[in-house]
């Protein structure tokens, strides 16, 4: 039978609301029925025996644009408010243009609160744990906020909330919000030296970054794992799919000819760099499907907030799907290019003699875009996705790419050639406070013996690939005979690079060789990634919901100076009340032990993670965590 009511839904904007238009899918009226239906709005309701209570039940569209909505019950004319509801994008509706067939991975892509971001360089990676946090409380609260504060529903707030209909629409607005350069968005990018704002490596949640933003502005600061997280956390809340990804040896290709071109002189100072090289860069993939480009092109898209290059006149990237950066489809939506040169650029090192003329010492096409990584599902531990970007370098699927994106500037492919080689070789423990040795090593592959010129220098690098001060450097002037091989070492101390490295940690360590006689250069380089102390936690007791828990905190400083300012700073969704929980313990004296005991009140029950970070003026960017199950 059919109820003789009608109920109208209107999607408000958060804060303000424009006038609801039919035509724009803001306002939608229909009757109720004896069931409800899974491809348009409708309304069911059940009587209680008693004949008092009417259950009123709501399906939504699966196409109709998410945020917060009215509901009015409309009985001949006569209006009754039944309440607000906020509808979401849902991965578990097959009709939803976020639909996701596999439940382990809706659990992690969408449900899970904890995970963990890549850092380092490809043989030194670090998980970096973090707590996004979506379902704390107000946390959705804010993420709608963020919708209705970006300029397109300034400018035309109908538009704009009918649009939010489209994951594609929603995630371009969110990588555009998440940095403030071209808005009031959450995070400042800073890069450089932090005096008035929390340094990037103390973050270890986003819920903090948004509850500050949507309180008093644009937070300082950020760099792109914050960035990227803060996305993921706003994606889920909002029900689109989304994973954290790491992309090692990732390009900025500034003027888009896929080339990296760096430039030096003789002396092996760097003298042109406007392309650069991160040693890590992150992004995120949303999960969605792609009507305006086909079907083949739904799935993973690569999105990056991090405030990089101008699209469409702001700064925002993407959503570009995988499978047009694995194909070399540059002319798909969005921002294809910057993103395929990001993991498949190639890289071009030249030497600028003083007549004016160029050597190239050296290039490579496989050392961009390498070990893309995200989380694993279910599970805390690495799972490679560079086949979901690319080819294997080298491959003729890869070949065949390079030509229909019509780049033909691929270095040519050969084996080893006779000649000088050059490489650098680490020590096996190299631990920040510690000094260590590093070595370059040459072999004579030719047929006469080789006079040249070794120099091997040290320099603190940030993770973007921004080059600081030199920190050691040696130079040797050596014979090599034929088939033989020789050394050159230099000492790396703590004396020399402790003052000058970054919260990274990271020193790059670049050999050159130059034979006067032949002009024959040969470069070759490596980023080390100082090995951090581990930070011990201790639960003592058991976890019990609603009852305080106290947590142990230990890390031992392995610096030959003291630490000042030294706190540990705690969170976990479920477990601190949605918000960090700091410890100043002040001074810890060289190679001495940093301890500290926080006390919380878990809120939930079940498996809950509690994310540490440790941060000094010396010391900083140590991270760790541990699973606490949570018992009623």
């Amino acid at each position: 039978m059919d109820w003789p009511w009608d109920t109208q839904g209107v999607p408000l904007p958060h804060d303000q609301s424009p006038l609801p238009r039919k035509e724009s899918g803001t306002k939608v009226s229909f009757g109720m029925h004896s069931s409800t239906l899974d491809t348009e709005w409708s309304a069911s309701a059940t009587k209680d025996p008693s004949g008092n209570t009417v259950s009123l039940s709501i399906s939504s569209s699966p196409d109709a644009p998410i945020g917060l909505y009215t509901l009015t019950l409309d009985q001949e004319g006569q209006n009754t408010s039944l309440g607000v509801f906020i509808l979401l994008f849902n991965a578990w509706c097959p009709r939803d243009a976020v639909y996701m067939m596999n439940e382990a991975k809706k659990q992690e892509y969408v449900l899970a609160q904890h995970g963990l971001i890549y850092k380092g360089t490809p043989k030194r990676m670090k998980a970096t744990p973090w707590n996004f946090g979506q379902f704390e409380p107000g946390v959705l609260d804010v993420c709608l906020k963020i919708l209705d504060d970006n300029p397109k529903f300034v400018s035309d707030a109908n538009e704009d909330c009918s649009a939010r209909r489209n994951p594609i629409y929603v995630t371009r607005v969110l990588s555009a919000m998440i940095n403030s350069n071209d808005d009031q968005g959450v995070l400042v990018g800073n890069w450089g030296t932090v005096t008035d704002g929390v340094h990037p490596t103390k973050w270890i949640g986003s819920g903090d970054i948004l509850r500050q933003w949507s309180e008093s502005g644009p937070v300082r600061f950020g760099q792109c794992w914050v960035f990227a997280a803060v996305e993921c956390t706003v994606s889920r809340a909002l029900g689109i799919p989304c994973r954290v990804v790491t992309n090692f040896g990732s390009a900025h290709d500034v003027n888009a000819n896929l080339l990296i071109e760096t430039i030096y002189d003789e002396t092996g100072e760097i003298i042109s760099d406007e392309d650069s090289v991160w040693n890590f860069h992150v992004w995120v993939d949303s999960w969605m499907t792609r009507p305006d480009l086909g079907p083949e092109f739904s799935g993973w898209q690569a999105s990056d907030p991090t405030p990089q290059e101008k699209s469409d006149g702001i700064y925002c990237c993407g959503p570009i799907p995988l499978r047009a950066i694995k194909e070399g489809e540059l002319t798909k939506k969005y921002d294809a290019p910057f993103v395929y040169a990001e993991v498949n650029a190639d890289e071009v090192d030249l030497v600028k003699l003083a007549s004016g003329d160029f050597v190239k010492i050296s290039g490579s096409s496989k050392s961009i875009g390498c070990y893309i990584s995200t989380k694993a599902v279910g599970v805390d531990q690495r799972h490679d996705i560079t086949h979901q970007y690319k080819y294997p370098e080298g491959s003729p699927e890869e070949r065949e790419v390079y030509e229909k994106a019509q780049h033909h500037n691929k270095l040519q492919q050969r084996g080893e050639e006779p000649g000088l080689h050059l490489k650098v070789k680490l020590a096996d423990n190299m631990t920040v406070g510690s000094d260590f040795k590093v070595y370059a090593v040459l072999t004579n592959e030719s047929m006469a013996a080789k006079k040249c010129t070794a120099m091997l220098f040290a320099r603190a690098v940030s993770y973007n690939g921004k080059r600081g001060q030199s920190c050691g450097f040696v130079s040797d002037k050596i014979e090599v005979p034929v088939g033989e091989e020789r050394r050159v070492y230099l000492n790396v101390e703590y004396d020399r690079y402790g003052s000058v490295i970054t919260s990274d940690r990271l020193i790059q360590i670049v050999a050159t060789a130059f034979d006067k006689e032949t002009v024959e250069y040969k470069k070759a380089e490596k980023t080390i990634v100082l090995d951090a102390p581990e930070i011990e936690i201790q639960i003592v007791g058991e976890a019990t919901v609603n009852q305080p828990v106290t947590a142990k905190f230990s890390l031992m400083n392995p610096l030959p100076e003291g630490l000042q300012d030294c706190s540990f700073t705690s969170e976990g969704a479920g477990l601190t009340q949605g918000k960090p929980i700091t410890l100043q313990i002040g001074t810890v004296g060289p190679k001495q032990e940093a301890k500290g005991e926080v006390e919380f009140t878990p809120n939930k029950t079940g498996s809950s993670v509690l994310l540490v970070n440790f941060d000094s003026n010396k010391l900083r960017n140590i991270k760790s965590f541990t699973t606490i199950i949570v018992k009623e």
